[in-house]
């Protein structure tokens, strides 16, 4: 089974190469190669796709956290699509945000749901309608460090949320050796480090803490950072780059960046510490409900969840557009590929890039809401 997933996998990553027509901005993604192989599953996915009038450049930004799925996507979608281009920035969730309520892009991503200050202000360039948020991406967040022979390490919320607040400074804190009696821990300082932009996978990451240990985190949550302590890096390849390279690195990235480093098995007290996995995270979301009004579908996770293969930090990215008012000109773009991304194809491509799908339910209600755009 892990052999065939690892297959999937590395079929899925060759189809990410975008080609130079395609002209995708390559900001917060991590270069991968193409092959012939990874060309067949784009031509293969390519007539299932309906183009439905989309034609042009269409510009979008935010989440980093989907970067390398949306990169799958384009590439299937320019398949069957000749023609269209669509960049996808990739910048970070503020920024993403703020550039759709500026009205500079089509969509944007973001990994946490509008604000209502947010909400207002996308009312400015959705002529007759508002900004709303459908989740479309699913994603562990992976904690991941770099200790050399520490293989099988876990932690639990108060003793993330100590390291990640400077309060635990040394790898062989007693608090860690507690949780994990066999490793032989070295005397290494911990170099923790944080996203430095407005990030949601930050939002989601501190809403966890502050949801199963609010005694040990007493930070503000939201997309900026606010605890004491650390080093930053920009957008989830930066801080997985940092892990890699620095003796005693810890972050907190999605599970997609996480691939080339040890990852952390989290106690949220089940009867088995969980790893960062796509089943675990579906899991979780399972759980979540919907507290949008009207068309807009923003979930509510239950990141103290204690299920059974249950991964409590994860995060749902949304795409953010208009419910009424988008742009004449990117409209049937917009929707042709939201429908493409809600699809059965499209989610498929999640868990082959280490991204969860959402579950039935909550994907069916996207794809009603996508086909009524205007």
């Amino acid at each position: 089974m892990k052999l065939q997933r690892m297959n999937r996998r590395a079929l899925a990553l060759g189809a990410l190469a975008v080609s130079g027509a395609l002209a995708l901005t390559a900001c917060g993604s991590d270069d991968t190669g193409g092959s012939g192989n990874g060309d067949a599953a784009a031509s293969a996915q390519a007539g299932n796709i309906k183009c439905d009038g989309a034609t042009g450049q269409m510009l979008a930004d935010g989440s980093s956290a989907q970067k390398n799925a949306i990169d799958a996507w384009v590439k299937q979608f320019a398949a069957a699509c000749k023609g269209v281009q669509i960049n996808y920035k990739g910048g970070g969730s503020g920024a993403g945000v703020t550039a759709f309520t500026q009205g500079t892009v089509a969509f944007a991503g973001s990994d946490s749901a509008l604000k209502p200050e947010e909400v207002t202000a996308s009312k400015e360039v959705c002529e007759g309608g508002q900004g709303i948020d459908l989740p479309m991406v699913g994603g562990p967040i992976a904690v991941a460090y770099n200790v050399e022979g520490v293989d099988n390490l876990v932690l639990d919320a108060p003793t993330l949320a100590k390291i990640f607040s400077d309060k635990i400074k040394n790898w062989n804190d007693p608090a860690i050796k507690k949780l994990n009696p066999d490793a032989e821990l070295p005397d290494l300082k911990i170099q923790a480090f944080h996203r430095s932009d407005e990030s949601g996978t930050t939002d989601n990451f501190t809403k966890y803490l502050i949801a199963t240990t609010p005694d040990n985190w007493k930070y503000e949550g939201g997309k900026a950072w606010t605890a004491p302590g650390g080093q930053s890096a920009s957008g989830s390849s930066g801080v997985a780059q940092q892990v890699k390279q620095t003796p005693g690195a810890i972050s907190y990235m999605e599970l997609s960046y996480a691939k080339d480093s040890s990852v952390v098995a989290i106690d949220t007290g089940a009867g088995e510490p969980v790893k960062a996995s796509v089943e675990g995270a579906t899991t979780a979301i399972a759980d979540a409900k919907i507290v949008g009004t009207g068309k807009d579908l923003a979930l509510e996770v239950n990141y103290a969840t204690k299920a059974e293969g249950a991964y409590p930090i994860t995060l749902v990215t949304y795409e953010i557009v208009c419910d009424k008012g988008n742009k004449s000109d990117t409209l049937p773009t917009v929707k042709s590929f939201l429908t493409y991304m809600a699809s059965e194809d499209g989610q498929k491509i999640l868990a082959e890039n280490d991204y969860a799908p959402m579950p039935d339910e909550i994907i069916t209600k996207v794809r009603e809401t996508v086909a009524g755009l205007s």
